[in-house]
């Protein structure tokens, strides 16, 4: 005779109405479909894409009626003939402002957390180093461009060196905040569990010190542009802001438009890239995780 107790599941055996209960948790834990990708994407774009369209359009109906000289503010038609016309030139100065730029910003992130890394585990080094660090970032970076031309010469490393001290006192900051932000307890019972040094920061402070530095990164890059910039503004021969002087000196408002863009588009390609290795890097965190924000309310 079978009883209610012989036709029980096993403890570990999954119950028919379990996959109904549990299943759209469980579908909100597993990969998010394409499609919904592309409508999240397309719910977050549109309304800045209506805010730049605005843009677009005041600027153009100030150039149509002409309420502006043409040589200040050319129309968005003319800025897009020369973009076309112009386009190989463009394209090179453009590459190797994003060269420099690029190299720049790596090797400020990279100095930059070493030197972060160095202030927090030694008191000495961060009460010597970290004025200096402070007084350098004062100092207006247009007003040593000149002094960098005469000690690297007229090539692409004054420009780099620029970039790169104009990116580099973000990534400190941030890297020093995020670093001394792990809680006190965690890294004391790391250490009582006989873990060293370099295993702590790898496992804990490192990884817990990530969401400060992404955003001083994601500030350090749009940075980077600007010293690349103004490096190109002293003793080069290349470059978008050798582009920008040409096109200023000789009034040509459709091609100094037109290379704004570009710097504008570089910056934001760049962001794009590092908010980009964000999401890779912290999906824990809860500035990844505005879903759960947006279900809670």
């Amino acid at each position: 005779m079978t009883t209610a107790q012989d036709v029980r599941p096993a403890p570990g055996a999954a119950r028919p109405h379990d996959a109904t209960a549990r299943g759209p948790r469980a579908r909100d834990r597993g990969t998010t479909p394409l499609g919904a990708r592309l409508v999240a994407l397309a719910a977050a774009s549109w309304r800045p894409a209506l805010v730049l369209l605005a843009l677009v359009g005041v600027w153009w109906f100030v150039a149509w009626r002409e309420l502006v000289p043409a040589y200040l503010v050319p129309s968005p038609g003319a800025v897009w003939d020369t973009m076309v016309a112009d386009w190989a030139m463009l394209l090179e100065h453009t590459w190797v402002t994003t060269m420099e730029t690029v190299v720049g910003f790596v090797l400020a992130a990279v100095i930059g957390v070493a030197t972060a890394v160095v202030l927090v585990y030694s008191p000495t080094a961060e009460k010597s180093l970290y004025p200096l660090i402070l007084f350098a970032q004062v100092i207006p970076k247009i007003a040593i461009a000149p002094i960098l031309v005469v000690w690297f010469g007229f090539g692409a490393t004054p420009k780099i060196v620029l970039a790169v001290l104009i990116a580099f006192f973000p990534v400190v900051v941030s890297a020093v905040a995020g670093l001394r932000s792990i809680d006190p307890e965690l890294l004391e019972m790391s250490a009582t569990m006989g873990a060293s040094r370099w295993r702590t920061f790898r496992k804990i402070r490192f990884p817990g010190s990530l969401p400060q530095l992404m955003s001083g990164l994601k500030v350090a890059v749009t940075l980077a542009v600007v010293g690349a910039v103004v490096g190109e503004f002293v003793g080069a021969d290349r470059g978008l802001g050798y582009v920008l002087l040409l096109a200023s000196g000789n009034l040509d408002a459709p091609l100094l438009f037109a290379d704004l863009i570009l710097m504008s588009l570089i910056g934001v390609v760049l962001f794009l890239l590092v908010e980009l290795l964000e999401r890779l890097l912290i999906p824990w965190h809860a500035s990844r995780r505005g879903n759960l924000v947006l279900a809670a309310s």
